[in-house]
């Protein structure tokens, strides 16, 4: 990969991972319910999810899942499954305070990760960007996959950071137990609605 190709996948990456979508929902959410510091591990685990579909991708699995539409609706159903489970579990936490014996348990690193993976739109992203960053070239296949899996995390962390320092910096404003309900309710449903547009 040149630099000018490295910059422009660089570009790419940096808008695919800030856009809005449920990775940042669940980031926001996370965020919001658990704090800055123990948020990280959600943050990690979508960066680690997505760099390491980046690098399958590359492999060609991505382009296999696509190109067949049986395994692409197991992985639309399975990941509509998991954000309904994830929405259910956002919309359902318990509201913060001054009684609770230990604050709620956020997302984790694996949950995080394994919502790269069943996500459909993870899938797309990852497929396109390989078909139009990725020089060909098989003998160097494993250090272009790293390397563009290691572009795409660099980009992904400082973006996803931004909205769990988002859903962090919330919290202030959900001091009562009622705001954390709406809040909590609101990211829910934001990340259940993601689901319409996996089944479409």
């Amino acid at each position: 990969m040149t630099l000018e190709q490295g910059l422009a996948f660089f570009l790419f990456s940096v808008v695919a991972a800030i856009t809005p979508g449920p990775s940042n929902v669940l980031l926001v959410a996370t965020g919001a319910q658990a704090g800055f510091w123990r948020g990280l591990p959600c943050l990690f685990g979508v960066s680690a999810g997505m760099g390491s579909m980046m690098v399958l991708a590359a492999y060609g699995l991505g382009s296999i899942v696509l190109a067949h539409p049986q395994a692409l609706q197991v992985v639309r159903i399975a990941g509509a499954a998991f954000l309904l489970w994830l929405a259910w579990k956002i919309a359902t936490a318990p509201a913060g305070d001054s009684t609770a014996v230990a604050p709620p348990r956020p997302v984790g690193f694996l949950g995080a990760a394994a919502l790269q993976w069943v996500n459909p739109k993870a899938w797309l992203v990852s497929a396109g960007a390989v078909a139009t960053y990725l020089p060909g070239g098989a003998d160097e296949a494993i250090l272009q996959s790293a390397g563009f899996a290691l572009v795409f995390v660099s980009a992904a962390l400082p973006s996803g950071l931004l909205w769990l320092v988002f859903g962090a910096a919330a919290q202030r404003l959900l001091r009562s137990a009622r705001r954390q309900r709406v809040f909590n309710i609101a990211m829910g449903l934001a990340l259940a609605g993601s689901v319409a547009m996996i089944l479409r």
